[in-house]
């Protein structure tokens, strides 16, 4: 084989290598668009719960959140209501760990009731899970607010003090914030499951895993999500 045969085998291999280079590093459509729904639940759930901290004399009592062993954030669900009144939104759960908190697992809420409504609204809800049996309610596959977990409504401000023992050993705090006003509200009747389809798409692994499994690091963890746990640990650290 001459030089000028070599010359082009040679190039048609470098082309062949770098397609297949590029192909590896590109990741499928799918994804790709999966990875950007899981950013969007991340970066809405921190936008919320910075909003809502940033309102300090309504805000959720400093005291209550470095009590809570994982916190829960469902950004701009909607509540449709026509005599038979639903909920339905997507938002994250990160559990706490050593000197922070972990990589945010992905949540479905849905759950309906019954009363004399007419009309539609988005409403963002704050769920501080306090305890165990809270943490345990939430990795079923689905959770209804209210069953074998206490929920009660969570005080905001200096109402702490005021509270009654029965809310502040509740197994789940849970808040809402509608039409700017941030206050405490039993979601009982609401059902939690996990966004499996998602999380597997993002860490290859359930729900149950990735806030139960071996903690990834901040670095490890896909850029995508990391401003959930960074801004909890903003407000939260022990």
């Amino acid at each position: 084989m001459n030089s000028l045969g070599r010359q082009a085998r040679f190039l048609a291999l470098g082309a062949a290598l770098l397609l297949a280079i590029s192909a590896m590093a590109t990741p499928p459509p799918q994804n790709k668009s999966r990875m950007q729904d899981a950013a969007r639940h991340s970066s809405e759930a921190a936008k919320v719960f910075t909003e809502i901290m940033n309102v300090r004399e309504r805000a959720i009592p400093k005291e209550l959140l470095d009590k809570a062993e994982a916190i829960a954030v469902f950004p701009g669900t909607l509540k449709a209501a026509f005599i038979f009144g639903g909920r339905a939104g997507q938002g994250v759960i990160s559990r706490r760990v050593r000197g922070g908190w972990g990589a945010p697992a992905f949540f479905n809420l849905s759950g309906g009731s019954f009363g004399a409504q007419i009309g539609a609204q988005k409403t963002e809800y704050v769920l501080l899970i306090m305890n165990q049996d809270g943490l345990n309610g939430l990795l079923q596959d689905k959770f209804e607010m209210g069953g074998e977990a206490s929920v009660a409504a969570g005080p905001v401000g200096r109402e702490t003090a005021a509270s009654t023992n029965l809310t502040l050993d509740a197994g789940i705090l849970s808040y809402s914030r509608s039409k700017g006003a941030f206050i405490g509200a039993a979601l009982k009747g609401a059902v939690i499951s996990p966004d499996n389809d998602l999380n597997q798409a993002v860490y290859k692994v359930k729900a149950t895993e990735v806030l139960t499994g071996k903690t990834m690091t901040m670095t490890e963890m896909p850029a995508a999500v990391r401003i959930f746990p960074r801004t909890l640990a903003r407000y939260s650290l022990r």
